[in-house]
């Protein structure tokens, strides 16, 4: 997918509203539009990458840092103790929509698995 077209990037760029909860010099997390628990946060690299699938070495830094983002997150939310999901959905058939690669964080729920 094309930068410009990202609905990522424009949310990154301020250029679509998003209800921004972090921000730091890699990544920006923000709430879902369509939560699919109580807390469902979008832990979103400031680098453009359409997919884990599309990840390579160079990404590294940035995979480790959207995960420890989504850690800290769910300490300062309150549910790290309770438990939390983190999701990577990766191209069509793992779910993904937005083509700018993205970590669910989910908590306040019990979650069950397989997750269907």
């Amino acid at each position: 997918m094309n930068e410009k077209d990202c609905l990522f990037c424009k949310i990154i760029a301020g250029e679509i509203p998003s209800s921004r909860i972090h921000e730091d010099d890699q990544c920006v997390a923000f709430n879902d539009i369509s939560p699919q628990a109580p807390t469902h946060i979008l832990v979103v690299p400031k680098l453009h990458f359409d997919s884990l699938d599309a990840a390579e070495k160079e990404h590294q830094g940035t995979l480790g840092h959207l995960l420890l983002t989504a850690a800290d997150i769910a300490r300062q939310k309150g549910f790290s103790e309770d438990g939390y999901r983190v999701v990577i959905n990766t191209n069509a058939d793992g779910g993904q929509t937005v083509f700018h690669l993205h970590v669910h964080l989910l908590g306040g729920r019990t979650f069950v698995f397989p997750p269907g």
